[in-house]
């Protein structure tokens, strides 16, 4: 008898079925743990919020105490049925209330003067469907389709973008008043039921997030824009510090976008251009609350804040600039760096410097005193940098090859020969070594030899890396002229950086001046003023404190 025959019948088909079960065992086995993993790290990460940030648990116990208080609706029977209408004011809460006071007042004015609109349209059109009678049907569905449209296409219109939640909640409460009003025949207990409920939503929405632990969108607003100076001041001091200690990034073609995004060079200046659209987020809800804290102005200027931020951000592109000078594939060389060193440094020390202390000023509040000027030693700095290039001019270009004795020879070659007035009057122009290099024409600047697209594909092929003309001859060496056009060219990338960090004082000068505009319109503390208060109540109280002794 054969071995097969031994066996019991079946065995195969068990084990497989014992094999298929073990995997689909295994594989929710496996979903189940990562299920669990994440559930984890969810809790940990909210909890974190939630430390980081005690506002927001405050907001949600705000809200659901809200909520609360408004579902009591829910039980009132006596005197009128409330109950039955109680879902409007719940519904309000849940709508209107946000984590800021003044978003909280925006959804408000949109909810009310929404609802106020469709009830006044929704009566109107409930007596037009009374008194049609038989055409009663009609007139309700032409209502719909009159208010539907003409609400659709004015939502649309540019200027009315920030109500477009107060339209929607417009067409949603007329059709539903209208459906309400026409099933009970009831149309003005409906409507008044369901404004004066929805007025007490609000109300309950309002005093809730106003009398207990408020949160304002301008102190959010505020708090963000000195955030900003200090954010770019520490920024421009590691981009210079790394710039100086040559720091050997690897030359990878998405190093830009890999690994920039994660260097602590930019996470300063990114954090300050990536703030414009929470910038006009906040102000779109500063501007709704009313005056408190230290805002006491009426009509505080919510948008002069985001004038003297967008200036920041001026700024912040030219440090951005000096981010992308780490980064370049052309470097000037340690030695060369050094020559600047001291220069460089104190330049953006000094730049640094006028960022916190603006910040610091819009944190407090305070004016710049009238004997203070606060860009005389960053512009000193930027001087004497500028003074340095014009004196080391050489380290940054090929100087052996400058036509400097003959600048008649140079305006030729720029093809616009002038007088000989003209000739003597540019002779005595010609002051420094740097500005004559200015005009001799660059022998870099050439046409690119763009690739043909008639031909295939599998002709083209991967050129090497700028610079390509610096190839290796039969003997294994490099052309000497090939060596110091690339010397020249990685000598003016240091320009390029100095340049870019003189180009940053230059921008300083308005956002001094947005500041000052800021310090007028909010009214902020004159520094003297406040000086002269403090030395006189010190003096006060130690005449009186000797008064006593004696």
């Amino acid at each position: 008898m054969s071995k097969e025959r031994l066996l019991p019948f079946g065995s195969v088909e068990r084990n497989e079925d014992d094999t298929i079960t073990c995997s689909c065992f295994k594989l929710m086995h496996d979903r189940v743990l990562q299920l669990w993993l994440d559930s984890c790290n969810f809790s940990k990460k909210a909890l974190e919020m939630g430390r980081n940030d005690p506002r927001k648990v405050i907001y949600a116990i705000k809200m659901g105490f809200a909520l609360a208080l408004v579902s009591l609706f829910i039980f009132w029977k006596k005197p009128a049925d409330v109950s039955q209408f109680s879902i409007w004011a719940i519904l309000t809460v849940i709508v209107m209330f946000e984590f800021s006071i003044g978003a909280t007042f925006i959804k408000g004015f949109n909810r009310g003067l929404g609802t106020f609109c469709a009830g006044m349209l929704a009566f109107l059109f409930a007596e037009l469907s009374l008194l049609a009678g038989e055409w009663e049907k009609v007139v309700i569905v032409i209502s719909f389709f009159i208010t539907g449209s003409f609400a659709s296409y004015l939502k649309l219109y540019p200027t009315m973008a920030p109500y477009e939640y107060g339209y929607r909640v417009f067409v949603l409460t007329f059709c539903i008043l209208m459906v309400a009003g026409n099933r009970t025949r009831e149309y003005t207990v409906a409507i008044l039921s369901r404004l004066v409920l929805i007025a007490v939503g609000a109300c309950i929405c309002f005093i809730i997030n106003i009398c207990i632990y408020p949160i304002w969108a301008g102190d959010d607003l505020h708090r963000l824009v000195v955030n900003n100076f200090k954010e770019l001041a520490a920024s421009l001091e590691g981009c210079v510090d790394g710039y100086l200690k040559y720091v050997d990034y690897n030359r990878i073609p998405t190093r830009f976008m890999s690994q920039a995004s994660g260097d602590q060079l930019c996470l300063g200046y990114k954090t300050v251009i990536e703030s414009a659209s929470r910038e006009q987020s906040l102000l779109g809800f500063a501007v709704w609350e009313p005056p408190h804290g230290r805002y006491r102005t009426l009509g505080h200027p919510w948008r002069t804040y985001v004038k003297v931020s967008g200036a920041v951000r001026h700024c912040a592109y030219t440090v951005m600039a000096l981010h992308g000078c780490i980064l370049s594939e052309i470097q000037a060389p340690p030695e060369k760096r050094q020559v600047f060193r001291s220069h460089l440094q104190r330049v953006s020390a000094e730049g640094a410097k006028v960022l916190r202390e603006l910040g610091n000023k819009i944190e407090k509040m305070e004016k710049i005193g009238t004997d203070d000027n606060i860009l005389k030693e960053v512009h000193e700095a930027g001087e004497q940098l500028q003074k340095k290039i014009d004196q080391r001019s050489f380290l940054l270009v090929n100087s052996e090859s400058w036509e400097i004795g003959n600048h008649r020879k140079v305006l030729e070659d720029l093809g616009d020969l002038p007088s000989e007035r003209e000739y003597e009057t540019l002779q005595l122009g010609f002051k420094s070594l740097s500005e004559t290099a200015i005009y001799v024409k660059s022998p870099l600047i050439s046409t690119p030899c763009l690739p043909n697209k008639d031909l295939p594909k599998q002709k083209l092929r991967k050129h090497v890396p700028w610079p390509s003309w610096i190839s290796f001859e039969g003997n294994g060496l490099i052309k000497e002229d090939e060596v110091k056009t690339y010397q020249s060219a990685s000598a003016l990338s240091l320009a390029t950086f100095a340049s870019l960090l003189i180009e940053f004082v230059a921008r300083l000068q308005n956002v001094v001046d947005c500041f000052e505009e800021l310090s007028e319109e909010a009214e902020f503390k004159d520094p003297n003023i406040i000086v002269l208060t403090t030395s006189a109540s010190f003096w006060t109280r130690f005449l009186r404190c000797f008064s006593l002794k004696s």
